[in-house]
């Protein structure tokens, strides 16, 4: 039986870069236990929603509500926000030189948990186990964190950071770009693996493909910054037989990424 517990909750959110609106009133629920996936063509402005939920400075929400575990989630800091449980896998991951995969996320889980937690103990056993799940030499925890990776395995590394971080709330923005059919299961696997009922994840995608090994239980389409049709996972079906055209947004202005 699912909860009706809602995780994250946006009200008529409007997001504005460089002056341009991009993002013109979207609202969502997703409670404990649902995966949703928002799909859309280019510039429809999926990447823009994700990366203001998650406080990219670039991208301003200026209207509307957007609340996080029941906590509003636009009075929080970026840094708070993650710590709350909200987590964003980034379409085009940036390298850090100088900061190695272990003491990178061995820093994000004692800022989380503290340094005498039970998850800083079993921080080695952990990390082992999930770069086993997604098939990631163990060589990768002395490497600087996706300086000289390809882009599959910086999209691999992301759902690892998902992994060990165990956020409320994981968006996903465009995990299965770039990636080849078997990237594309064991990233989706570790997805998957990652998931419970208390958890809820929103996957931005252009293509049906992750769908078929992440199932969503609700699929929006955006188009012109808005969710102009919502419905169950044959909808991602439709999309992928009928393109978006059907929809009207053919000609529509393009207004983000």
């Amino acid at each position: 039986m699912k909860s009706d517990k809602i995780l994250l909750k946006l009200d008529n959110v409007h997001v504005t870069v460089e002056k341009k609106e991009v993002v013109r009133g979207v609202n969502l629920e997703i409670k404990e236990g649902e995966k949703h996936a928002i799909m859309g063509p280019n510039g429809s402005g999926k990447s823009s929603l994700a990366n203001a939920l998650a406080g990219h400075p670039a991208y301003e929400i200026t209207g509307g509500e957007a609340w996080l575990d029941g906590q509003n989630l636009l009075e929080m800091e970026p840094t708070e926000r993650s710590l709350k449980g909200l987590f964003l896998g980034f379409q085009y991951p940036q390298a850090i030189p100088g900061v190695t995969v272990a003491n990178f996320l061995r820093a994000a889980l004692k800022a989380r948990h503290g340094e005498d937690s039970e998850v800083m103990r079993n921080f080695r056993k952990t990390l082992k186990g999930k770069f086993e799940l997604l098939e990631i030499d163990a060589s990768f925890a002395g490497r600087y964190l996706n300086d000289g990776f390809s882009g599959g395995e910086r999209k691999r590394l992301e759902i690892l950071q998902m992994a060990m971080l165990e956020p409320r709330v994981a968006i996903l923005d465009e995990t299965d770009s770039g990636l080849d059919i078997d990237a594309l299961k064991i990233v989706s696997d570790g997805i998957n693996d990652y998931f419970e009922e208390t958890k809820g994840v929103l996957l931005v995608t252009h293509y049906q493909r992750m769908l078929n090994y992440v199932k969503p239980d609700y699929v929006h389409v955006m188009i012109n910054g808005k969710f102009v049709r919502s419905g169950g996972p044959e909808l991602a079906l439709q999309l992928e037989d009928q393109g978006y055209d059907w929809l009207n947004g053919k000609n529509l202005e393009k207004v983000g990424a």
